[in-house]
């Protein structure tokens, strides 16, 4: 498939798990991609497996949390391949399990200002590339966690709020000047992270399974094909929307 040949796009966190998978698929799509990753190896495997694969990408290290990192980021993109048609913001950290009382304050400002505030400086200069060159789109990765409580993680389950209230706001911002914004909120994922938890309590893993309603946790391809799709035009009329992939997690 080529539907998005000459496009160009921007993923953080692409040196494993969501991220590679979404990377990889914007690749096989036709789109040029720019990995982002703040691990260094993740990324550049992620580089060499869409260029094996005959795809086209750089590599970019960055920090979501630093500014400077951030900009550098959107330059390096632009100095690359001219403009940024897709960006997808999925780079974040897990939070430290801990009741709100007993949550540390260094905890919730390290969560938070990753996931948050990292994405909000994601999406900041993103846009000011958009709206320089005339439209795009961009997808967040928010979480289950962003639309409902989840006891015993405060910090991260603010973070996912967050995002989407940003998402949902930059998207009546910048609707009229062609930048469509939209969240994805995966359900458990068979990422690195995830598969570590499972390896070390394989209860834990089974609990997991069981509270989605499909049977299963998701594996990252699916999740990259929701972003993927809302990106592409097919989802040209979508904007300021939380998509739930989550096995009917929310059906619940």
């Amino acid at each position: 498939m080529s539907r998005m040949k000459g496009k160009v796009a921007l993923v953080t966190g692409a040196g494993s798990g969501i991220g590679r998978a979404t990377a990889l698929l914007f690749a096989r799509e036709g789109a040029r991609v720019v990995v982002a990753d703040i691990v260094p190896s993740g990324g550049k495997e992620t580089v060499h497996l869409i260029q094996k694969a005959g795809g086209e990408a750089i590599f970019v290290p960055a920090d979501i949390s630093a500014s400077e990192q951030v900009q550098r980021m959107i330059q390096e993109a632009v100095r690359a391949y001219g403009r940024i048609d897709y960006a997808v913001n999925n780079a974040g950290i897990e939070a430290q399990p801990a009741p709100t009382a007993d949550c540390t304050e260094a905890d919730f400002d390290r969560t938070v200002g990753v996931n948050l505030r990292g994405t909000f400086l994601c999406m900041k200069y993103e846009i000011r590339q958009m709206l320089a060159q005339g439209g795009g789109s961009i997808v967040n990765t928010s979480s289950m966690a962003g639309m409902v409580g989840v006891a015993g993680m405060p910090a991260y389950t603010a973070a996912k709020h967050g995002i989407i209230g940003l998402t949902r706001t930059a998207a009546l911002e910048y609707a009229r000047a062609g930048i469509r914004v939209n969240a994805v909120c995966p359900g458990a994922t068979r990422t690195p992270m995830v598969q570590q938890i499972i390896a070390a309590m394989p209860e834990l893993g089974k609990g997991m399974e069981e509270n989605h309603p499909i049977g299963r946790i998701a594996e990252p391809e699916e999740i990259a094909e929701a972003i993927v799709w809302l990106c592409s035009d097919s989802a040209s009329f979508v904007t300021g929307h939380a998509l739930a992939v989550d096995g009917g997690l929310l059906a619940k």
